[in-house]
């Protein structure tokens, strides 16, 4: 507000007409553009987050005062140089991790108030994650490996193979259902591990390093593939990258430096 609006405004008399009060204010400076406005509800917040590590009879610092939030169907990433803290970060939000202080709100629900069973069976059912390595069973088949978490969870597999099926055709696998981890490439190893953390169909979906073992072309074709599941399913995707063509793709960059948030931009 300007301070000729602040001022209270003297009393006229009826007969004289009001001075414009726009005429004798200064220029004011132009709102921000309305798309740097986030008017989607919070799905994710870090309040304060502290995270230490016992090394060697010290204690090593590594997250010093996290404050973020992260709005439901976002995507961005986390970028910055090694050791900077991107992967602690990301694994205290996905709960493989607990704040040393501070808390994480996913949904609404505190998880520093739960037990560890409670923070697994939240986990299984609300994050999904995608890691460097994929981590695929060698012994079972693409389809196999999507339908395990939902094993995990109690699902039965007339309900959860149909499911299985349906993401791995729409991320371009429907093809390869029975082959083993070892009969696909590297991309389509990825895409098998990208449809196993999306089955459940989770509210948050963390990627660390996801095509980090993946050439050009591949990576490319799996950072497509994060915009185009995130567009067509909504879900809320965070991926840690050193990958500077992602980044400059991403909406939204978040930057880390010695275990702080550097620099949040929105684009």
């Amino acid at each position: 507000m300007s301070e000729a609006e602040a001022q209270p405004t003297p009393a006229r008399p009826s007969d004289a007409p009001a001075a414009s009060e726009d005429a004798a204010s200064p220029p004011r400076t132009p709102a921000r553009p309305a798309a740097h406005v986030e008017t989607r509800p919070v799905l994710v917040a870090a309040e304060g987050v502290h995270k230490s590590f016992r090394h060697e009879g010290n204690d090593l610092h590594v997250l010093k005062g996290i404050d973020l939030q992260i709005a439901a169907g976002e995507i961005l990433c986390i970028v910055g140089a090694s050791g900077a803290g991107k992967s602690t970060l990301l694994h205290v939000l996905g709960t493989l991790d607990i704040p040393s202080r501070g808390r994480v709100v996913v949904g609404g629900t505190d998880l520093s108030r739960m037990s560890g069973r409670q923070l697994a069976a939240f986990r299984n059912k609300t994050i999904g994650f995608v890691f460097q390595f994929h981590h695929l069973l060698p012994e079972f088949t693409a389809l196999e490996n999507v339908m395990m978490p939902g094993l995990i969870q109690g699902l039965a597999r007339g309900q959860i193979a149909p499911r299985a099926h349906k993401i791995l055709e729409q991320v371009g696998l429907s093809h390869r259902l029975t082959h083993r981890p070892g009969e696909l490439s590297g991309g389509e190893q990825q895409r098998v591990a990208l449809a196993r953390a999306l089955v459940l169909e989770p509210k948050l979906l963390l990627a660390d390093e996801p095509t980090g073992n993946l050439d050009s072309g591949t990576s490319k074709a799996i950072h497509d593939l994060f915009f185009e599941l995130n567009g067509r399913l909504g879900t809320t995707i965070v991926i840690v990258t050193h990958s500077p063509s992602l980044a400059e793709k991403m909406p939204r960059v978040v930057s880390m430096k010695d275990g702080r948030v550097d620099e949040d931009i929105r684009r």
